[in-house]
């Protein structure tokens, strides 16, 4: 119907907020969508931008469950809870709304009583070209996922909390290897430990054992891989690739003190499989 109507402000308690109303028929029924901005406490951080808060929650949402993990300022471990709702699978609608409504009331319920003051999530834009899980790279599975944490940021916002978004780089392998065992935690609160700390500006670095992981195990299978090459295939294109790629990360491990953190764990990433329980 046309264009929607608009009306310049609506004075309610002293204050003027803006909204715009849109009415729609579909189906011989109208529907009216009201638009308006919302009132916020919170503030979202720009990703230089420090955190001032005597505690942090790190959170890794996925569709099944919701990971939180409270670090001090300091980076330091403090606790962890996870959240469950599997039904988000495979309800839809009205349904999902109100579980979603539900979780993230008892995750802010539980942050408030923890006196937590920011909160840390991953940048789900940046994701895809780091994460392990297949599953992910279905479509619909992403778009549920974006709009579950697009609610959840939303709603920190409302609540007061200062929000703060990080490139998720990496986050599974370095749970997995540094934090999972060390503090007895499942994969997602390690992952979202990991989230926390790096909205503190950590980069972790790799402990000793799997530095020495990288250079004996990693790098002898590097080596046994260039020495099985045939030269017919290193005259290939996809030869090549695969040569100068091998021999890029033998480089990266030979002068590993020079290199960023990343590329080590991205090392491991690649080979993960040799350390696996």
């Amino acid at each position: 119907m046309g264009e929607p109507s608009r009306s310049e402000c609506k004075r309610k308690a002293g204050h003027s907020i803006s909204y715009t109303v849109e009415i729609q028929r579909k189906n011989g029924e109208y529907y009216v969508h009201l638009v308006y901005e919302e009132e916020v406490y919170g503030k979202e951080l720009a990703y230089e931008e420090p955190i001032q808060a005597e505690r942090i929650d790190g959170m890794d949402i996925n569709m099944g469950r919701i990971a939180v993990s409270i670090v001090s300022k300091q980076g330091n471990f403090i606790k962890s809870k996870v959240f469950y709702c599997h039904e988000l699978e495979y309800v839809k609608g009205n349904q999902r709304n109100n579980i979603v409504g539900e979780t993230i009331r008892d995750v802010y319920d539980w942050l408030l009583q923890e006196n937590v003051g920011a909160v840390v999530i991953e940048n789900i834009q940046l994701r895809q070209r780091h994460d392990t899980d297949k599953r992910f790279h279905r479509f619909t599975h992403h778009f549920k996922k974006k709009k579950l944490t697009d609610i959840m940021i939303r709603r920190g916002l409302r609540f007061g909390f200062r929000v703060k978004k990080v490139n998720p780089a990496y986050i599974s392998v370095i749970g997995h290897f540094k934090y999972r065992k060390k503090y007895g935690l499942s994969v997602h609160e390690s992952v979202a430990l990991v989230i926390g700390r790096r909205g503190l500006g950590y980069c972790e670095r790799l402990p000793k054992e799997l530095i020495h992981l990288i250079k004996t195990k990693v790098k002898r299978h590097l080596i046994a891989v260039l020495g099985s090459m045939e030269e017919s295939y290193k005259q290939s294109k996809s030869g090549t690739k695969q040569h100068q790629y091998t021999a890029m990360m033998l480089h990266t491990i030979e002068n590993f003190k020079q290199e960023h953190e990343w590329l080590l764990w991205n090392i491991l990433h690649k080979f993960c499989w040799l350390n696996q329980d």
